[in-house]
């Protein structure tokens, strides 16, 4: 077995390659194996795996390579990662790849799918369309007719025919990846000094680039590398982020919070490997159902998902509670209209119920953090001096 060291070093690498060389490896070893990329929210990477396919999560560019190409697709008041997904597919980087699916989050994300169309990138381009009418009869239809489009169109690359027993399997093998994301959550939630959020961070995000088995077993040796007291404990207080569902904050960021006096407990960057909470039904005769079911009742919230009788201030305070969290970071990207639209509410609900919190925005190419630290630095000490009064009063 690796060490933890050798682990987070091969996660790192592959979490940032962008040409996709695991995956591309992946499917060479088989002629009937396809690559489908696909943007991590919210699509369920089950059905992917039960026809012989890897679903691949593509995060766009971050800091790493320079935005020219994709700069001329669209217009400068946007949030940068579709542009750096069009600089990746003008540039090479996804050749290789059999289709694209898009998801429905916010009206610059839903456009790649028809710029992808006109650049004739992959055999297919679906736009993954989401039910904002949660009954199973009615919404759960509608999704359950998209995610078929999207098996019929892998049929007619590889010809392979999803049955049940297969799509049982692969729902079974990617609860298990949640359960241990989930467990390793809950570890760091009692002791984050034993594995950084930068650590882990790597560790989920290679998960978007690799077959869920090999994945499963990384994150069993992680999990079992942090049962054991490594680590110095250091003062710091207990965060969550919040509103980096879909452009990824900068590693350098991550680091800058932490580095600030921070431990960060819970978040939501990497969204799309932890978008059910709980587990999806893995032994029905009808499998696909299972995971329309688990999207109408099971979704984890965002910005990006309709939150009928559910809402997602209430949630948030609630995971807030759920990992005994000190306060919130609400950390969204530059011109995320989902997300800047919905701070105001979840801020409110942050002052109803007392729970401190400070905001700011970022890009994910952002070099320089020297304000922010100094304002998160703040927003620890404070919290460390005073909280006891505030309790008190």
């Amino acid at each position: 077995m690796s060490t933890l060291q050798e682990i987070i070093n091969k996660c790192k690498n592959l979490a940032f390659d962008l040409n996709f060389e695991k995956a591309k490896e992946w499917k060479a070893e088989e002629n009937d194996r396809v690559l489908i990329g696909y943007m991590p929210i919210y699509f369920p990477r089950e059905i992917v795996h039960a026809v012989n396919g890897l679903a691949v999560g593509i995060l766009g560019v971050g800091d790493r390579k320079q935005v020219i190409k994709g700069d001329a697709y669209y217009q400068s008041y946007i949030c940068r990662i579709p542009r750096g997904i069009i600089e990746l597919a003008l540039d090479g980087h996804l050749e290789g790849f059999d289709g694209f699916v898009f998801p429905s989050i916010c009206d610059v994300i839903r456009n790649l799918s028809g710029m992808f169309q006109i650049l004739k990138k992959g055999k297919f381009v679906d736009y993954l369309d989401y039910p904002q009418n949660f009954q199973l009869e009615v919404g759960g239809e509608f999704y359950k007719n998209e995610l078929q489009q999207v098996l019929n169109e892998i049929k007619k690359i590889n010809k392979v025919e999803i049955i049940p027993e297969k799509l049982n399997h692969s729902i079974k093998l990617y609860n298990n990846n949640r359960n241990l994301i989930e467990k390793i959550y809950d570890v760091r939630q009692k002791f984050p000094w034993r594995l950084t959020a930068e650590e882990l961070y790597y560790i989920v995000r290679a998960g978007l680039v690799m077959p869920v088995e090999e994945h499963n077993k990384i994150l069993e040796d992680v999990y079992g590398y942090i049962q054991e007291e490594i680590g110095e404990p250091m003062d710091k207080i207990k965060v969550i982020i919040s509103g980096a569902f879909c452009e990824q904050p900068p590693v350098s960021l991550i680091k800058t919070i932490e580095m600030a006096g921070c431990y960060v407990v819970d978040d939501d960057m990497i969204l799309g490997s932890r978008w059910i909470e709980g587990n999806v039904n893995d032994d029905t005769d009808d499998p696909l159902n299972a995971l329309v079911e688990a999207y109408l009742t099971k979704s984890t919230f965002s910005s990006s998902v309709y939150d009928i009788n559910n809402p997602k201030e209430d949630r948030l305070i609630e995971l807030v509670e759920k990992r005994k969290a000190d306060g919130i970071i609400f950390a969204a990207p530059s011109f995320c209209d989902p997300a800047l639209l919905d701070r105001p509410l979840l801020q409110k609900a942050c002052d109803d119920r007392n729970v401190r919190y400070i905001s700011f925005k970022y890009s994910e190419n952002t070099g320089q953090f020297k304000n922010i630290k100094e304002q998160v630095g703040a927003f620890a000490d404070s919290i460390k001096l005073w909280s006891d009064e505030l309790i008190e009063s």
